[in-house]
């Protein structure tokens, strides 16, 4: 008894292995009670009365130890076999019998079915030659019954196979049913795999009563469950052999019959209850049924994770069962009492090759199991781990969802996601000048960040989030609740060889977003103009909701055309809509006074209820001297009712317009809170401040206007109409007076606002018969300046204007400009018409011209010229102002353009190449006043230095070009040949006249040009004498800062801008591209072209607007200013006497210097200060109104007047401004001025 078992030491794990202790020790430590004495004794008699040839001594050692392996624990009450016997033969057995016994029917089915199916076969011929010996009407009486019988068999078929089909959809989770049968399969199986581990820790065979064992009634519960749907899935199978031998249905076999066996024998066997466990590979299935798993990353780790765990627990379990048990040659005499997460254990470090040698099999079925299975388990162990572990590190990184906060709001940043972008974009949105920016912004890219990129987001951690998705994708969205954001923003790869694909990408971004929230604003991107038109086909997309397209190629073309106007304004407009910190530089040099200027952006604000009723130019002229704020354009409402809801922004709208209460206005300023002072001033309490820093909030216009009466109310509105003050006011009339009490009682005081009261004040005004002559209602503008007009915003009529009625001698049966008004127009023409031979263009005199030199073929993306030649076609530019327009490039590419510009006057062609200098003298390019270099190749190279190298190398082969200075050579051929496209009547057109406009150049480096550059770092080969370092920012570079280059990358502000104030995007699409409206562009995109319209009252009202020009101060009425004089005197001049507003300077670099210098190049001062000192070389930049009379001027001019004073080469100081006089001598003599004159570069 002593060495009775192996594993002997505990009472279960000795009564599990049935021969570890004494049957005493066994039964008392399971409670049970002895067997008794006398049956004891009586077996013991009997056999040793039965054994004859042994001795009683003998009889008893032999039967002690048989005991000792017979005897098995018996709990109370059970009628467990008296002597003990182990019965897991009988459980083993019947899931045997029921696996090869049906296996065996399947198999005897399957060949009586192919036997009887030979013999029908073989009937069916014999039956069939019968048929034939025997004739037809034999036949006919034998087919009769095999018929019925056939009907029958079908019969019988159909219903089989309705039963097999209800089977097939209830365990198929196709529907709601099969769904929740399979989950509750798979629940079910979890939970008998519990009740496993729970009656692991009890002996592998034992006596229970099935009556009082919960855990057994609940295991029986689950297979009747088992069996039932067993039943189903075999009558649902198509083959039902390979049914038999699928790993769930060994899993029932092993598992379902033992219960029944354990009910019928009162016994408990553990067996072969682990393999439950192998349910758990269907576990991602059950959560895809679920909708749980959608992503084929999550479905493969769940995959992954149920294989290798189901495996893990299924062999601990049959370790658990051997180990315990013994082997049965043994006698079960060589077992060990091994828990089962002890085998857990074991078969874990077993797989991972560790083996630490404390937990061993001992058996032999053990030991044999183990060496199979570290095989499959090792390679298992080597290759889903690894797996399991890179798809949970990567799954988690950037997934989830972002959890907004209350309060705060968030935008969603996605598209071209690079540092580049990102780090601009950043870098633009979260400026310091900018208000508290309590805005989260919400990267979504669908390639993770490298490592740089990942670094800018921890640095940005408080306000920048990344999550890896696509905008595509509807679950993506929803992470990022796109729903809850406040706008979405597109980047664009700007740098893409195909700019069409890009934009088909971002025009499917704005689908997606749209079709997930339609309400959702968006603000995106977009390379080509004609791409544009794409997404006014989506429904949702609203532009008066705030939905915007920044077209990059537009605004890149349209800034490039206004520095055709005007040299240097792309610089000026690119700075005032980018966020630049201020940089100072103490030394005096050109740098320190750009610098100044680009430290200036454009913000908007709402004007003070002081400035109600003063004109523009008195408030922008209030705001300059006193704000230090420089107001450019106004919002404007229209008053009528059909635009009522339209909202149009006027730029420089003169002193015919009235400001209204709430007038948003445009002002340029260093930060935002300076332009607060033009919403906290107030005439009462800032009027005597001279320190623009002390104007702030003040509570005394609540005070007064609350204790105010309404008399008096009414009576300060009525003093911004008139225009006198209080004292002289006569605009209240006895008759309103009486009917004060009237007014209390309508208007209480807590409800009556400025203009309340002044539009019920007119209600009891009689109207007074206007006492100004027509000439003075001209003189104002048209406005009727009676007590009785009202303060709001009033466009004066320009038909009122003198000479307007005749504008251009136009007929009202002539197409000169679009349906809108907004550009010149003239009747399609075909590209032969235009195209210039070489000889053809050295005959012609071109001067004052636009060169554009264009790289392109036939395969190269369209870059949208008309983008280019609409600004240099608006319409408030008359016609003899047009300056033509000359490309030089390939003939192949501009046919390809051609069909957008052939309805603009004044184009021609010269097929050729921009690097031949002779087709660059052919075109005069030393007359122009402005060369333009682009190119439309995309030029697909690794190093981005080769990128630009066809602009630069025409950009310095233009400037190393020398000419001669032979007028008379072209006024000799001045009468050769007239260009395509151009009219001789013009005087501006005569080539005489062209060429006195053009002072002569001798060098190519005075040529005015302009070059479009890909790559920013390239502006350092521009320029060979400059010292500028390849790692400046382009702003800070010297062509930059002298408006010879220009990058699309400047661009990318605009997105911060628009979002931040959308009427920013409004404001610089209105000064650069000539008056584009969405109407336009709703136009362009249903024909692609612009369609001629006849000369209406309304398209000739269009024409009045105003635009951008270059003052010159070295002559004309501004002369005296420019020696030394004073900006802000300049400024108050220029807006009082010509409404001209004055924004900016273009100066010489090297002005500064006291010595003379040859440097021609010129930089941009954007809005010095009032004190700021002027000299005479400076162009100043000008916001200029249209010039109704300068049609008829020139137009009266003949060809004989070419040598007239006013053909100055700045248009702006020759139609705009009178003659000069009258105005005081100057102390210059002529001489000095004449000497200035030569020493100074005209544009």
């Amino acid at each position: 008894m002593a060495n009775g078992g192996g594993g002997g030491g505990g009472s279960s794990g000795g009564g599990g292995g049935g021969g570890g202790g004494s049957s005493l020790r066994m039964s008392s430590n399971i409670h049970a009670n002895h067997l008794s004495l006398d049956a004891s004794s009586s077996s013991s008699s009997s056999s040793s009365s039965s054994s004859s040839s042994s001795s009683s001594s003998s009889s008893s050692s032999v039967h002690e130890p048989k005991m000792d392996a017979l005897i098995i624990p018996v709990t109370m009450e059970v009628p467990c076999d008296s002597r003990g016997q182990r019965m897991w033969w009988a459980f083993l057995a019947s899931s045997m019998v029921t696996f090869f016994g049906g296996l065996f029917i399947i198999l005897l089915w399957r060949t009586l079915k192919y036997l009887w199916t030979v013999c029908c076969h073989c009937g069916g011929k014999t039956k069939e030659a019968q048929k034939i010996n025997n004739g037809s009407s034999q036949a006919d009486g034998t087919l009769k019954p095999v018929d019925e019988k056939e009907e029958a068999v079908a019969a019988e078929v159909g219903w089989m196979t309705s039963v097999k089909d209800w089977a097939g959809v209830m365990i198929s989770a196709q529907t709601l049913t099969g769904r929740v049968l399979v989950v509750l399969v798979f629940a079910l199986s979890i939970g008998a795999l519990v009740i496993y581990f729970i009656d692991s820790s009890n002996p592998i065979e034992s006596c229970q009563n099935f009556y009082k064992d919960f855990t057994l009634q609940i295991d029986m519960a689950f297979n009747v469950f088992f069996l039932l749907y067993f039943g189903l899935r075999f009558i649902a199978a198509n083959d039902k052999l390979w049914f038999w031998l699928e790993v769930n249905s060994v899993v029932d076999f092993f598992t379902v019959p033992p219960v029944f066996v354990s009910v019928y024998l009162n016994r408990s066997w553990l067996g072969l209850r682990f393999l439950r466990a192998l349910r758990l590979i269907q576990f991602s299935e059950i959560l895809q049924f679920l909708n749980i798993l959608k992503t084929s990353n999550s479905i493969k780790l769940v995959n992954l994770l149920s294989i290798f765990i189901s495996t893990w627990l299924t062999a601990a379990g049959f370790i658990h069962l051997v180990e315990n048990s013994g082997d049965p040659w043994e006698n079960f005499q060589n077992n060990q009492a091994l828990t089962y997460w002890e085998c857990v254990y074991l078969l874990m470090v077993t797989m991972s090759t560790v083996g630490y040698g404390d937990v061993y099999a001992k058996t032999t079925l053990g030991r044999l199991f183990m060496v199979f299975f570290i095989l499959g388990g090792l390679a298992m162990f080597a290759s889903y781990v690894p797996e399991i572990i890179e798809l949970i590190g990567n799954r988690k990184k950037y997934g989830g969802s972002y959890s907004a906060v209350s309060g705060r709001k968030h935008i969603v940043v996605c598209g071209h996601i690079t540092l580049e972008s990102v780090s601009n974009f950043l870098k633009d949105f979260l400026h310091k000048d900018r208000d508290d920016v309590n805005v989260e912004i919400v990267f979504l890219h669908n390639i993770s960040p490298n490592l740089e990129l990942e670094a800018l987001f921890k640095r940005h951690f408080t306000q920048v989030e990344f999550y890896q998705g696509s905008v595509l994708n509807p679950h993506d969205l929803a992470r990022v609740k796109i729903e809850s954001a406040d706008a979405c923003l597109i980047l664009a790869n700007k740098y893409c060889a195909d700019p069409d694909a890009e934009d088909a990408s971002n025009i499917m971004r704005v689908i997606s977003i749209k079709n997930y929230h339609p309400k959702i604003r968006i603000i995106t991107q977009m390379l080509q103009y004609h791409n544009k038109a794409h997404l006014l086909n989506i429904p949702s997309w609203n532009w008066k909701e705030g939905d915007d397209a920044i077209c990059l190629a537009e605004l890149k073309l349209g800034f490039i055309a206004q520095s055709c106007l005007a040299q240097g304004l792309s610089t000026m407009l690119a700075n005032l809509f980018s966020m630049r910190s201020f940089i100072k530089i103490e030394e005096d040099t050109w740098q320190k006074y750009y610098l100044e200027g680009v430290s200036n952006e454009m913000y908007t604000e709402y004007l003070s209820s002081a400035f109600v009723g003063l004109s523009f130019p008195t408030v922008c002229e209030l705001c300059f001297v006193k704000l230090k704020l420089l107001m450019i354009a106004i919002e404007y409402k229209s008053a009528n009712r059909e635009s009522r809801s339209r909202k149009r922004i006027l730029i420089n709208p003169g002193n015919h317009l009235k400001i209204q209460e709430g007038t948003l206005g445009f002002f340029i300023a260093s930060d935002a809170k300076e332009v607060k002072r033009a919403f906290f001033y107030c005439k009462a309490c800032h009027d005597d401040i001279t320190d623009p820093k002390r104007i702030k909030k003040c509570g005394c216009k609540r005070l007064i206007y609350s204790k105010m009466s309404i008399y008096k109310r009414m009576r300060r509105a009525c003093c911004f109409d008139c225009g006198r003050s209080e004292r002289d006011c006569s605009c209240m009339s006895g008759r309103v007076r009486g009917n004060m009490d009237t007014l209390e009682r309508t208007f209480p005081l807590s409800s009556v606002s400025v203009n309340d009261c002044s539009t019920s004040f007119r209600a009891f005004e009689d109207e007074p018969p206007s006492t100004l002559s027509p000439k003075k209602k001209q003189r104002n503008g048209g406005m009727r300046n009676s007590p009785s007009s009202s303060p709001k915003l009033m466009r004066h009529d320009p038909l009122l204007i003198p000479g307007n009625d005749q504008i251009d001698n136009m007929d009202s049966n002539v197409k000169k400009y679009d349906s809108t008004g907004m550009f010149h127009w003239c009747a399609p023409k075909e590209i032969e018409k235009v195209i210039l031979t070489r000889s053809e263009a050295a005959m012609t005199v071109l001067s004052g011209h636009v060169v554009v030199c264009i790289f392109g073929d036939v395969s190269s993306a369209l870059i949208g010229l008309r983008n280019l030649v609409m600004p240099l076609r608006a319409s408030n530019f008359h016609y003899h102002e047009l300056k033509h327009i000359v490309f030089v490039g390939s003939i192949e590419y501009l046919k390809r353009e051609w069909e957008t510009l052939h309805n603009f006057p004044k184009v021609s062609i010269l097929p050729g190449t921009p690097l031949s200098r002779a087709d660059l003298r052919a075109v005069n390019i030393n007359l122009c006043d402005m060369c333009v270099i682009l190119s439309a190749n995309q030029n697909n190279i690794d190093d981005t230095s080769l990128q630009d190298k066809e602009c630069i190398l025409a950009s310095l082969n233009i400037k190393s070009m020398q000419f001669d200075d032979s007028i008379g050579v072209l006024q000799a051929n001045s009468q050769g040949f007239t260009p395509p496209g151009m009219d001789r009547s013009s005087p501006d057109n005569s080539p005489v006249h062209g060429m006195l406009r053009q002072p002569s150049i001798t060098t190519g480096v005075n040529i005015p040009i302009i070059t479009e550059l890909v790559n920013d770092t390239n502006v350092q080969f521009l320029d060979q004498d400059d010292d500028d370092d390849p790692d400046t920012e382009l702003y800070l570079t010297q062509p930059f800062a002298c408006g010879t280059a220009f990058a699309v990358s400047v661009l990318d502000s605009l997105m911060s801008a628009t979002y931040f104030n959308d009427n920013i995007l409004t404001l610089i699409r209105t000064l650069v591209t000539g008056g584009a409206t969405p109407e336009l562009e709703a136009l362009i995109a249903e024909e692609n072209a612009l369609r001629g319209g006849y000369s209406t009252p309304q398209t000739l009202a269009n024409r009045d607007r105003c635009r951008v020009a270059q003052l010159a101060l070295l002559d004309g009425p501004f002369a005296d200013l420019g020696d030394g004089g004073c900006y802000g005197d300049l400024f108050c001049k220029a807006l009082k006497t010509y409404n001209m507003l004055c924004f900016g300077i273009y100066r010489l670099r090297d002005a500064h210097l006291s010595t003379p210098s040859q440097c021609t190049k010129r930089y941009v001062i954007t809005n010095p200060p009032y004190e700021f000192e002027l000299v005479p070389t400076d162009l100043i930049f000008c916001l200029m109104q249209f010039d109704h009379n300068a049609g008829q001027s020139r137009a009266s001019l003949s060809h004989s007047s070419h040598s007239s004073q006013s053909s100055s080469k700045k248009s702006s100081s020759v139609h705009s401004i009178p003659s000069t006089a009258n105005r005081p001598n100057r102390p210059k003599s002529r001489e000095s001025r004449d000497k200035q004159k030569k020493e100074m570069v005209y544009r």
